[in-house]
C-alpha cells in the first residue's frame, strides 16, 4: 500500500460507497498510529498538544487550509494548549479511506 498521505481524498456518496467495516478500518490503523478509532468503528480521533493557545490555533488553522484543499472536514475541538480532531465520513456515517488519508496528512503537519 502506497502511503497514505500520498493520496488525495476522493468526493464519496452514500449511494454504492459502503462505510468501511470494523475490520477494514482497523487494517488502517498502523498506518495512523497515534490515531484510535472508536467501539463502533464509526470515527477515528486523536490529541495533539501544544505549549500554548497560540500554537494549538496556529496548528487547527492549519488543518481548516488541509481540509478545504482536501476536500474533507474534520470536527475539530480546539482548547488551551490541545486540539482534538476527530474524523468520519458523514454521507457514510460511518469511515471511508478518506479519512485515514486525512489522518495522514495531518500528522506531517
Amino acid at each position: 500500500m502506497s502511503s497514505l498521505a500520498d493520496k488525495k481524498c476522493v468526493p464519496c456518496e452514500d449511494d454504492g460507497f459502503p462505510a468501511l467495516t470494523k475490520e477494514q478500518a482497523s487494517d488502517f490503523l498502523p498506518h495512523v498510529p497515534l490515531w484510535s478509532i472508536n467501539d463502533e468503528a464509526t470515527e477515528i480521533h486523536r490529541t495533539f498538544r501544544f505549549k500554548d493557545f497560540k500554537e494549538a490555533l496556529a496548528f487547527t488553522n492549519k488543518v481548516g487550509a488541509l481540509a478545504e484543499e482536501e476536500g474533507h472536514h474534520p470536527d475539530i475541538q480546539l482548547g488551551w494548549g490541545k486540539v482534538g480532531i476527530k474524523l468520519t465520513t458523514h454521507s457514510l456515517k460511518g469511515l471511508s479511506e478518506n479519512d485515514f488519508v486525512l489522518a495522514a496528512k495531518i500528522d506531517l503537519l
